[in-house]
């Protein structure tokens, strides 16, 4: 499967009680369509995915297939640190109708490179989904090492990694890596760092899965498609016009700034789940500084 363009991390909002607003994600979901985006995340890790329960996973799933009804790509966030655990909710993911699933290195517990590749290989073998690997060691103690992910995109079914080491100099390697074995058409990088995405898609990056367009969606898809269009003067503009916004919407862990703005943008967010805590208010302030100067509110 090819994937290119802007594809949302998407929140998952809470009523005040902390229970699913499907209501508000429904909403959510029609928003981030009308500003061109090419897929939506949902369950993923700035979907709160650590706090929310399988059943509350899966009808998110549910949900988000549902209310898009094949207008854009549906990603289902099914990682887990147990690859037991990431295949049964892959096989939920393939069985709901997602188009493809994104899956989360396995977190605290650090497997080796060749576990690694037999954690990707063994859902790839057991599912017909087209799976995202997703590389963020600041979340999981663990970094793939470019040999690793060129061994996973050897595997019939893992189509891209969602890259956020938060390095060009990696995504680069990934890139020469990947055309040395012939697989830069079949495999896909997707920025995974809202603020590199225009240097990592100028370096062989496809798209970007981004938390900051359930902000902006309407500049980072406008960003992408110009990149994708080699009008990189443009891209640039919208690059810097973001650049502010994007470093404030990550001054505290994601999501708590992404569904704090949205709370003040007037778009269903909701609380957050604990051990999150809401936003220092002198972030907030920050964070009210940039929407308005960005024209979001």
């Amino acid at each position: 499967m090819k994937f290119e363009g802007t594809y949302v991390a998407m929140v998952t909002p809470f009523t005040q009680d902390k229970e699913i607003d499907e209501e508000g994600f429904r909403s959510n979901i029609n928003y981030l369509i009308d500003k061109g985006v090419s897929g939506l995340v949902g369950a993923g890790t700035t979907g709160e995915s650590a706090t929310i329960s399988h059943e509350e996973h899966q009808r998110i799933i549910d949900i988000l297939v549902d209310e898009v009804d094949g207008r854009v790509e549906t990603v289902a966030g099914t990682g887990s640190n147990a690859t037991s655990e990431a295949l049964s909710l892959t096989k939920y993911a393939y069985d709901a109708g997602a188009d493809s699933a994104l899956l989360i290195t396995p977190y605290y517990n650090k497997p080796q490179p060749q576990g690694l590749i037999e954690h990707y290989g063994s859902i790839a073998e057991a599912v017909d989904i087209p799976l995202i690997a997703y590389n963020v060691p600041s979340r999981t103690g663990i970094n793939m090492d470019v040999e690793t992910i060129v061994e996973l995109a050897k595997i019939d079914g893992v189509d891209a990694v969602k890259e956020a080491s938060g390095s060009v100099d990696k995504v680069s390697d990934i890139y020469r890596a990947l055309t040395h074995e012939g697989l830069e058409d079949d495999f896909n990088i997707l920025s995974g760092e809202d603020s590199l995405t225009l240097p990592l898609m100028a370096v062989g990056a496809t798209g970007v899965i981004s938390a900051s367009a359930n902000i902006d969606a309407r500049r980072m898809v406008l960003m992408v498609d110009s990149i994708l269009n080699d009008d990189y003067t443009r891209a640039m503009e919208l690059h810097y016009e973001m650049l502010e916004l994007i470093r404030v919407l990550f001054v505290e862990s994601n999501p708590v700034p992404v569904k704090t703005a949205m709370r003040i943008m007037g778009l269903p967010s909701g609380p957050l789940r604990q051990p999150l805590a809401e936003m220092q208010p002198e972030n907030v302030e920050l964070l009210k500084k940039a929407l308005k100067d960005s024209e979001l509110i």
